[in-house]
């Protein structure tokens, strides 16, 4: 891990609000006026404005070989690199059917299939993209529009042992597990040690919106700190968890980094040839910290 010195940390968010963004820009849309005192964290934060993915920032899943976590993907979707593209002023990461695509031999054990076997990487390409800094603590904000396909549009965090939901979104599933699946937010706070390995999911938050992710540009956020963390959906409170509620379960006490990607979930149903390709288009990702806030990379 690196710590980026305060004046560093000075320097490149002078450059950031030197690049055309004002103080009312880059503060929380649940706190316009700041009262929370945010300090924006450059480090993990991106307006994705640049003609390429700035890769000081940002690991593609996949390029160059280097899988983080050495995870390819959840069956039968696997992650190309080539999915990734900076457009617009967007990140995009786009699902395809592509069964010619070089697919991974091995099987996926992390969801076995109905007769108990591993599932296999066929048929769907899907892409993730993954902050090189870590940080513990902050205000995590996206504005985004889910893809309109039978895929997860995710923002979530990981490190050490722990894992964070923002939100895992289904644009259009095919065959959707519960009512309204199409507008559903849900968010997970996962346990990863190995003391947890029969009792890994410590909570699951779910919130139906009266509209749907895929149609339109939204903006998400998560308010975290060490007594616990809330959720908002365009500036408004829709769910929470406590530190004191979930006891032992808390377990979002180190560093994260942060992540977007999109994963094919079988129980959800699969998405069509026709619904493809489907982009998840990302505006921006921010980050704010209390200052003195705290970088560190991986």
């Amino acid at each position: 891990m690196k710590i980026l010195p305060a004046g560093i940390f000075a320097l490149v968010l002078l450059a950031f609000t030197a690049s055309g963004q004002t103080a009312s820009q880059v503060a929380p849309l649940s706190d316009p006026g700041n009262t929370g005192g945010w300090v924006l964290n450059p480090s993990v934060s991106d307006e994705f404005n640049e003609p390429h993915l700035n890769d000081s920032k940002w690991l593609i899943q996949g390029k160059d070989g280097v899988y983080k976590s050495k995870w390819i993907g959840r069956a039968p979707s696997q992650f190309s690199p080539d999915n990734v593209r900076v457009e617009d002023g967007m990140l995009k990461l786009q699902t395809r059917w592509q069964p010619d695509y070089p697919f991974s031999k091995k099987l996926d054990l992390t969801h076995l299939a109905k007769d108990g076997k591993g599932r296999a990487y066929q048929n769907f390409t899907t892409a993730a993209v993954i902050a090189k800094h870590a940080f513990r603590y902050g205000y995590l904000e996206i504005r985004c529009k889910a893809a309109n396909a039978s895929v997860t549009s995710a923002f979530w965090g990981t490190g050490g042992g722990s894992e964070v939901d923002v939100f895992e979104i289904l644009g259009a599933p095919t065959r959707p597990a519960e009512k309204n699946t199409e507008r559903r937010f849900q968010s997970n706070i996962i346990d990863w040690s190995k003391e947890a390995k029969d009792n890994r999911r410590k909570w699951r938050g779910k919130y139906f919106f009266d509209w749907r992710p895929a149609d339109a540009f939204h903006v998400y956020g998560a308010a975290w700190d060490e007594n616990g963390i809330k959720f908002f959906a365009d500036g408004k409170l829709i769910q929470s968890i406590t530190k004191e509620e979930l006891g032992k379960g808390w377990v979002l006490t180190q560093p994260i980094a942060l992540w977007v990607d999109s994963e094919t979930f079988p129980w959800d149903g699969l998405p069509t040839k026709e619904s493809l390709p489907a982009e998840y288009e990302i505006d921006y990702i921010r980050v704010w910290q209390k200052a003195p806030p705290s970088h560190q990379g991986s």
